[in-house]
């Protein structure tokens, strides 16, 4: 059964007392500090030209911002680097990935998530830039000057993220599966003359072979069968304000204790519904509350 196309709204929930033993097995996430404003990629549509974009590697990393003295997450909260990292890093506001390399997300996840800035995994960990924030100049030219800020670091832990123009839709498509083949989720596209800006704008796409999106978890769904006791979907509503279920995906431990209400969530899906809904919507990861 495709969970995705369950009404949402006729779906039982929880009796009480497993979400009552469920919440007890599941601390609620740290009170968020105030979340930066980013900018947000859309999703590409294949077969456009590309003329008039600079073109780079998604990255899977964490995202991190730093203001020329604190790095944060996305969601605001201080990330517990180590001191000789962070005074490897210019006094300018950067932003990008914090990344060990393709398919190791959950590592560098798991390191961040530990908070011990004397872990020797930091040694490892590559910041990669692809952001100026508020620097003036369309993005073209704020991609100049991160290629000489990590030029001028001569740390190999500080990248550039590469930027390239790419002159159609058939190349761009070839530069896709040759990411893909070498390990990479995507592509990146970034108008060469935008002005540094935050939102969801049509200055910034990301092109992917699966679409995936961000929602958050506003119900657990009881299980039924093999997984009577535990949840068998999670509600959630994403970006768009639609309410679906998310039940693909899901290992045994996250139906066990599943993710608190308020988590974000990262899924995927091909095509919509009828409705208009994501249709075969499966759980990629639960995205650590201050990431």
């Amino acid at each position: 059964m495709d969970l995705s196309q369950h009404p949402a709204l006729g779906a039982s929930l929880l009796p009480l007392a497993v979400c009552t033993a469920l919440t007890a097995l599941t601390p609620p996430p740290a009170q968020a500090e105030t979340a930066p404003l980013l900018l947000l990629a859309r999703d590409w549509t294949a077969g456009q030209s590309p003329q008039g974009f600079l073109v780079s590697e998604k990255f899977d990393g964490v995202r991190a911002l730093w203001d020329g003295r604190q790095l944060r997450f996305r969601g605001g909260g201080a990330v517990a680097a180590p001191a000789w990292f962070l005074a490897r890093l210019p006094r300018q506001s950067l932003d990008g990935e914090l990344w060990l390399g393709h398919g190791r997300f959950d590592e560098v996840s798991a390191l961040l998530r530990r908070g011990d800035p004397d872990d020797p995994g930091w040694h490892a960990v590559q910041y990669r830039v692809f952001e100026l924030p508020d620097a003036p100049g369309g993005f073209a030219q704020r991609a100049g000057q991160i290629e000489a800020l990590v030029a001028a670091a001569a740390w190999p832990q500080l990248v550039a993220v590469s930027q390239e123009p790419v002159v159609d839709a058939t190349a761009l498509q070839r530069l896709l599966a040759a990411v893909v083949a070498a390990g990479g989720e995507g592509l990146v596209l970034h108008r060469a003359d935008a002005p540094y800006q935050t939102g969801r704008t049509e200055a910034l796409f990301k092109f992917k072979p699966v679409q995936d999106a961000e929602a958050v978890v506003i119900g657990h769904e009881e299980g039924h069968g093999k997984y009577v006791g535990m949840v068998g979907a999670l509600r959630v509503r994403n970006e768009a304000g639609q309410v679906f279920l998310l039940g693909s995906g899901l290992k045994d431990a996250q139906r066990r204790q599943p993710p608190p209400l308020g988590t974000r969530v990262t899924y995927s899906w091909r095509g919509l519904t009828a409705s208009g809904l994501p249709r075969f919507a499966t759980l990629l990861r639960v995205r650590d509350p201050g990431f």
